[in-house]
């Protein structure tokens, strides 16, 4: 087609005018195709709910806009090439045919492309809210034809996925967070290390953390609480001791170190006239978020960590002490032996964990003060409980063991300090 219109006269600068318009209009429309396409439903309510004042404000703005991404998708790209097909034909009336298909792909390339994008890359956020009206009445205008397709796309492709991040890519995410990382993160060492093992918590198992039980500092219910027996139980400086009957696999309770505060040792108390506590059980392969709660409802921040031979018939995963209607009773064993040998403490002290103190002052839930005698072990002339046989006592897990998993560090007491110490 032969140029139509002479330089300088009304058609000529209105033809200019639309051909400005058409490159800005394209640009606008390829650059929010790249910076509202980019951010995920997720970013968007992420930074809606905790990012800046300002980037809270743009967030709430954009999320109505993106949230139906196929037909914003196709609006888009339907005014993106409209306005791209239209400008050739008005540089068609100005210069020669190749002339506007040579004007046409350099105009679209760098200002309706290139610059766009490059902008909109960075400060999406920003121009997407500032031109969110705009877009909205786009979606509207273009809905006969975007709609239909948008719906075509939903069918083929599914709906706009949210894009979560899994468990390893949320480690590794924080791990670039951190301000080691030298990226710029706030986050310290204790931080990222803490929630890397949050993250890693419910793919550990009890044994994973458990004491085992030749490592386990326990003592024989007929054992008698004599000075040289009281002397070990100080150096350990456990706040719970196990107690087993007969062998030491088999964890029958606990008694809590404060308890043997009024006993002297020159009366040589036997263990099982002592206050002895239940002591729940717990499988191997239980997960360390499970132990978790169940130390939180207070029976209990002890467990025997058990494994089963025979699964046929198996019982609940965690053993709760039993609740029983009588207080606080002494067990009483008649027709047993006391043992005469002293306890044997061959493996070096610092070796053994000590377990968690509760405290006086702790916190205790309104079911633990209405049953506070209720995880007492009581026997009154039965015998003594024994591990089922499809069982094995395999370690002893603590509430601490938990916490050090969950920190990713070892917890030492004062105690543990001296003997490194020394």
């Amino acid at each position: 087609m032969a140029v139509e219109y002479e330089c300088c006269g009304t058609n000529f600068f209105i033809h200019i005018l639309i051909i400005v318009l058409l490159v800005l209009f394209a640009g606008l429309m390829s650059g929010l195709t790249l910076g509202l396409m980019s951010l995920s439903l997720v970013d968007l309510e992420v930074l809606a709910k905790s990012g800046t004042p300002k980037d809270k404000k743009h967030a709430e703005k954009i999320l109505p806009v993106v949230k139906n991404q196929h037909l914003l998708l196709c609006t888009l790209l339907i005014c993106n090439a409209a306005a791209m097909e239209a400008l050739p034909i008005f540089l068609d009336g100005l210069v020669t045919a190749w002339g506007a298909i040579l004007i046409s792909v350099t105009l679209i390339l760098l200002f309706g492309e290139i610059i766009p994008q490059s902008v909109c890359s960075r400060y999406g956020l920003a121009i997407g809210a500032t031109v969110a009206p705009v877009v909205r009445i786009l979606v509207w205008i273009c809905f006969p034809i975007a709609y239909p397709i948008s719906k075509l796309l939903d069918y083929l492709l599914g709906h706009g996925h949210r894009a979560l991040f899994r468990r390893a890519e949320l480690k590794t995410l924080v791990n670039l967070h951190g301000n080691e990382a030298g990226k710029g993160g706030e986050l310290t060492h204790d931080e990222t290390t803490i929630i890397a093992g949050a993250l890693e918590l419910t793919e550990k198992i009890a044994s994973d953390a458990m004491t085992p039980i030749s490592e386990t500092f326990a003592v024989d219910i007929n054992a008698k609480l004599d000075r040289f027996l009281m002397n070990v139980i100080t150096e350990k400086g456990h706040s719970r001791i196990p107690v087993y009957y007969e062998q030491p696999t088999n964890i029958i309770g606990l008694i809590l170190v404060k308890n043997l505060l009024t006993i002297h040792p020159e009366d040589e108390v036997p263990v099982k006239s002592v206050t002895i506590r239940r002591i729940p059980r717990v499988p191997e392969i239980m997960p360390l978020y499970d132990i978790l709660n169940e130390f939180q409802k207070g029976h209990s921040h002890m467990a025997v960590v058990v494994r089963r031979s025979n699964k046929v018939g198996e019982e609940p995963a965690f053993k709760s002490p039993g609740v029983d209607a009588e207080k606080d009773v002494k067990i009483d064993i008649d027709n047993q032996k006391p043992a005469e040998k002293p306890v044997k403490t061959k493996r070096p002290l610092q070796k053994w964990k000590s377990f968690p103190n509760s405290g006086s002052n702790s916190f205790k839930s309104k079911k633990w003060t209405k049953d506070m005698y209720s995880d007492i072990l009581q026997i009154d002339g039965k015998p003594l409980p024994k591990l089922p046989e499809e069982e094995e006592a395999v370690g002893i897990i603590t509430m601490e063991d938990v916490i050090e998993e969950l920190l990713q560090e070892e917890i030492f007491d004062e105690t543990d300090h001296h003997f490194e110490d020394s």
